[in-house]
Formats: structure tokens, C-alpha cells, sequence
């Protein structure tokens, strides 16, 4: 499902209990300095990242200060972010001139600690090649490193390297509980493009071997992924970034299960090996 950009007027654009990705949450919130905002959401852990600007965060009495301090555009610096636990009450005060802030949540019951991750903390990936239209760069902010600390919730931010290209190939899937081979984790993502009049186009196969559909991204654009492989490009002379939330049904570990009829490409594609494993 593709939410094309509007004013969300700091309310969930995608909430609890979804129709499309129930095991997902995201907000976007928009300060200016001195504002605050403060939310809670039962029955889902949550990860504060923002997207440009600063912010205080206290989190049940834990404080984390300054997170975040990009200028201009998500390219413009390292992510940082805060984790809150599953219900706990947080409040973000914008300390920049203005801020916007991703909310990234995935239901999971359990009561764990709030902590933040710093811009020196990120697990980053980089991988594929120029040759084979896959450069790509990903920061992980809520990664494999975190696994004792979080329920459900995987958070990363992915960028494509040059100009144009394609993202999430070969195609997988991850819509179904079935190990070793596979793990239903439902996906949001956020698009960003630079220059922002860039666009690109998200695909969706719900089988291998028959159409699909396709959705055009503009800069801000949402998608929600329940099922079917799923890879996206960027037009040439544009740069691409997503926000990615990934929430799993029984465990955090993502399993992806490659599109048989492209599947044979993992190994045509420098350093997708250990793209993979990061994300289990």
C-alpha cells in the first residue's frame, strides 16, 4: 500500500493494529524550538530518530539529550536515536530551530530498557556495485548489535550510492512464518529522494512468475509491505533513501526468502552476503 505525502498534523500515519502491517507503527512529528511532544504506545515498542533537527528526549526518567542534529535533509549527517520500551510514556523537546522526527514501532509485549544509540553506535553495511545497479548503503540504528536489548523492532535507514538504481534486489519476501527458511516480519518504509522533485517506483509481486503492481514514490512517500517480494528504484540522477521499519511476528532475527527466478543474483552482487546477515 502506497500512503502518497500529506500534513499528518503529528498523529500516526500508520497506527496499531493496522489492517495492512498490524506489526507496525510509525509517526512522523514536526517541532519548532521549545515544542514538545509526548506520546505512548501500549502493546508496541517504539525508536525515536530524527529525521533532521535535535531533540531532549526523556523516556520514564531516562534522559537522552541532543539526539539527532542533521541539517537540511537526511544526508546531511549520521542518525542517532532513542529506544522506548513497549507503553512507556516519552516526551521530545525540539532543541534545534525546527525538527522532524521518525517514530518507528512493532508490537511486542514485553516491558524491556530504554536506551539511546548514538551516531558512533550504528551498524553500517555497504554493498552491491556501480555494474550491477545495486549500490547501496545501510545504517542500521536499531541492529544485530542490539538483539538482548530489543523485542521485535528493527530500524535502519538505506540509501542508495550514486545516482539511480535499484534497491532491495534480488527480490525477496518475508510474509510468512516458516522456519528455517523464512519469517513474517511486516515492513514500512519512508521515502526521501535527492533533489527532493526526484522520484522512483516501489514494486510488489505477490508471486513469482505473475504481474504485480507497482507505486509511484515521490519525496515523503509511504509504503506498508504485508506480502510479496518487494524491490525499488530510483530514477537516474537521483539519490534514494528510505526509512525502514521491520517488525517480526515470533522473533527480531529477519529471515528473507529470495524470489526463485532471481535468486541465482545473491551471488552476482559484491557484499549482499553480508547485507543479509546483518539483519539477522
Amino acid at each position: 500500500m502506497h500512503i502518497a505525502p500529506y500534513d499528518n498534523q503529528n498523529k500516526p500515519i500508520v497506527d496499531i493494529n493496522d489492517a495492512t502491517v498490524p506489526l507496525n507503527y510509525f509517526n512522523i512529528v514536526k517541532l519548532k524550538k521549545g515544542e514538545a511532544f509526548e506520546y505512548q504506545v501500549p502493546g508496541y515498542e517504539t525508536c525515536i530518530v530524527p529525521a533532521t533537527g535535535s531533540v531532549d528526549t526523556d523516556t520514564e526518567g531516562f534522559k537522552a539529550d541532543d539526539i539527532g542534529g542533521r541539517v537540511g535533509d537526511v544526508w546531511g549527517g549520521e542518525p542517532e536515536g532513542v529506544y522506548v520500551p513497549s507503553g512507556a510514556k516519552s516526551v521530545m523537546v525540539c532543541t534545534s530551530d525546527e525538527a522532524e522526527v521518525f517514530i518507528a514501532g512493532a508490537r511486542y509485549d514485553e516491558v524491556l530498557e530504554p536506551f539511546a544509540v548514538r551516531s558512533d553506535e550504528l551498524d553500517l553495511v555497504q554493498y552491491g556495485s556501480d555494474d550491477t545497479k545495486t549500490h547501496r548503503k545501510i545504517k542500521h540504528i536499531l541492529g544485530t548489535k542490539y538483539h538482548d536489548k530489543v523485542g521485535r523492532l528493527l530500524v535502519s535507514e538505506l540509501f542508495t550510492v550514486g545516482a539511480g538504481g535499484w534497491s532491495g534486489f534480488p527480490s525477496h519476501k518475508h510474509d510468512t512464518d516458516r522456519l528455517p527458511i523464512e519469517t513474517r516480519h511486516d515492513e514500512t518504509y519512508n521515502f526521501r529522494f535527492k533533489p527532493d522533485h526526484g522520484s522512483g517506483v516501489q514494486m510488489l509481486q505477490r508471486q513469482d512468475g505473475k504481474p504485480g503492481d507497482a507505486y509511484h514514490l515521490v519525496d515523503g512517500s509511504t509504503i506498508c509491505l504485508d506480502n510479496g517480494y518487494h524491490p525499488c528504484a530510483v530514477l537516474p540522477g537521483y539519490e534514494m533513501y528510505y526509512f525502514t521499519i521491520l517488525g517480526g511476528l515470533s522473533q527480531r532475527s529477519l529471515i528473507q526468502y529470495f524470489q526463485p527466478s532471481h535468486a541465482d543474483q545473491i551471488e552476482t552482487i559484491p557484499g549482499i552476503k553480508d547485507m543479509i546477515a546483518k539483519f539477522k
